[in-house]
């Protein structure tokens, strides 16, 4: 496991569109699943231990969040031949048994996690109602093993702007966890730029 930074693509950049299948086998695109007020773009995996630590805290933000104008999406941009646990297969498994109540969408041929710049898992970026890049970062400053509460304290100040139509504060913490698993031959050329 390589401990990677997220890029911090620029404030303002447009939500890249999409359309990836979801675990219940429907087709997805970017304005399927943005809200009234804003987007979510999450990279996360199934065997990510950093993923795994804030499960329950994305469980409980999507429960606070969701039903009040934001729309939230998973993805999982990770090549599932080198890593079976993050087949689409395990990845039903894995939204049945966290709880997740937003979708979760495999980006198999990783050209979505390159269109955002996506590096790390978890990789979190917050569009506006037009689909411009407010926030990307950190959940909070919870780690594995460092006895911080996961709280998504960063995150929900972000969005918490964001719906009172507040500027969302523009210095922000980069999130930090395991590399996106490219597949070979497929990494993508933005690293060398942070």
């Amino acid at each position: 496991m390589a401990l990677t930074p997220s890029t911090m693509l620029p404030l303002g950049t447009m939500a890249p569109d999409f359309s990836l299948s979801d675990t219940e086998g429907k087709t997805l695109c970017r304005d399927d699943v943005r809200g009234k007020l804003g987007l979510l773009v999450l990279f996360i995996c199934n065997h990510c231990p950093y993923v795994k630590h804030i499960n329950a805290g994305l469980v409980q933000f999507a429960k606070d969040y969701q039903g009040k104008g934001l729309g939230i999406v998973a993805i999982s941009s990770n090549n599932a031949e080198k890593h079976p646990d993050d087949s689409p297969a395990k990845m039903i498994e894995t939204k049945r048994n966290v709880g997740y109540t937003f979708p979760y969408l495999y980006d198999g041929s990783q050209q979505v996690a390159k269109a955002y710049r996506a590096a790390c898992t978890p990789d979190i970026f917050l569009f506006d109602a037009q689909l411009k890049l407010v926030y990307r970062g950190q959940f909070d400053d919870s780690r594995p093993g460092n006895n911080k509460p996961v709280t998504g304290r960063d995150l929900r100040a972000a969005v918490d702007a964001l719906f009172a139509g507040k500027s969302v504060a523009t210095e922000q913490t980069p999130s930090v966890g395991c590399n996106i698993k490219w597949i070979a031959g497929n990494e993508p050329d933005y690293f060398g730029a942070r």
